[in-house]
């Protein structure tokens, strides 16, 4: 359940300006050697082979029964392959591709204590960017990457949004992040902390491992088709992954909840049908400014996961109405930005 937020903060990212946030607490390492490409495409769920130079994508480690085991964005540098993740899941990336550094030419080495990421959210982001960085770091395509020289720091910029608003995720040395973080703000964009960064995601639909998914959790549960390729060939976890796809549909799915009130409800709170049937399960919930109502995310059976289905989710006392909403709750300028 998200904490109370700050009304400034959140309209910097929602009311059409930027908000700066730190991200630095996630994982990040940097593969490289001439067969860092073939170890870590039967490792992860998207195609490593389709990865060109300076650009990213989305993918996902998964255990032999197809279970999600982390989250990661791969940017393809001059250097290598720059893998970040989120903090809960830092170690076990690590452990996964670890285990290859004797078994060829394969090399990893870990960052997050040396690196710093941050990132820019909000309508005003390219803005931002553009006086900062100029025009073609601002003018960055969604799945490109650009690394360049500024004032003396290596950045690495890519496109990405957090909050369903247009953004960028910078990846600095630690050392630069001040410098850095103060040409931003100094340019517009105003920090934003973490509480109220967690109802901005929470608004954009985003899961958190260890939060709204977990090893439990078949990878085509958790709305990450955009990080698996049905296509490729063999991986850790494959098989399940497809036959599930060939089938239909999985059992269960993260979806979105609107709620009838504005108390948000707990994690792990009953989602029940409107006959009183358990049909899932809330994992984030908050208040959102944008709807004025509470907002949750949690698993609903598939045959219940139609926008405008009515549930009802239970409480301590009592139990609260509410309705499936697609994702995101709120459609910001990231669905707008070309």
């Amino acid at each position: 359940m998200a904490e109370a937020i700050s009304v400034s903060e959140y309209s910097a990212v929602r009311g059409g300006g930027t908000g700066l946030i730190d991200l630095s607490a996630r994982g990040r390492m940097l593969v490289s050697g001439s067969e860092a490409v073939t170890f870590l495409n039967g490792l992860i769920t998207n195609d490593m082979k389709s990865l060109a130079a300076n650009s990213w994508m989305p993918a996902a480690f998964a255990n032999v029964q197809g279970r999600l085991l982390a989250t990661v964005r791969i940017i393809h540098r001059e250097d290598g392959f720059l893998i970040d993740t989120e903090e809960s899941t830092r170690e076990a990336v690590m452990k996964l591709i670890e285990r290859y550094t004797l078994a060829g030419d394969f090399k990893v080495v870990e960052l997050a204590d040396e690196a710093a990421e941050m990132s820019i959210q909000g309508q005003a982001s390219r803005e931002i960017v553009e006086k900062v960085f100029g025009t073609q770091a601002a003018e960055l395509g969604r799945q490109k990457s650009l690394t360049f020289d500024f004032e003396g720091a290596a950045v690495t910029l890519i496109r990405a949004t957090h909050t369903a608003e247009d953004g960028f995720d910078l990846f600095v040395n630690r050392d630069d992040s001040a410098t850095i973080g103060d040409a931003l703000t100094h340019a517009g964009a105003q920090s934003v902390s973490e509480e109220t960064f967690e109802t901005l995601r929470i608004e954009a639909g985003v899961p958190r491992y260890g939060i709204d998914m977990d090893e439990k959790n078949v990878v085509t549960e958790t709305n990450l088709d955009d990080a698996v390729s049905f296509t490729k060939g063999c991986y850790v976890g494959q098989e399940i992954i497809v036959r599930i796809k060939h089938r239909g549909h999985v059992a269960k799915k993260l979806t979105g909840i609107v709620l009838s009130g504005p108390a948000p409800v707990a994690q792990n709170a009953e989602i029940l049908s409107a006959a009183g049937k358990e049909i899932g399960r809330i994992t984030s919930s908050a208040f959102s400014p944008k709807l004025d109502r509470a907002i949750a995310l949690g698993y609903v059976k598939y045959d219940y996961i139609a926008p405008g289905t009515r549930v009802k989710v239970a409480s301590a006392d009592d139990s609260i109405d509410g309705e499936v909403s697609a994702l995101p709750f709120v459609k910001g300028s990231w669905y707008e930005a070309p």
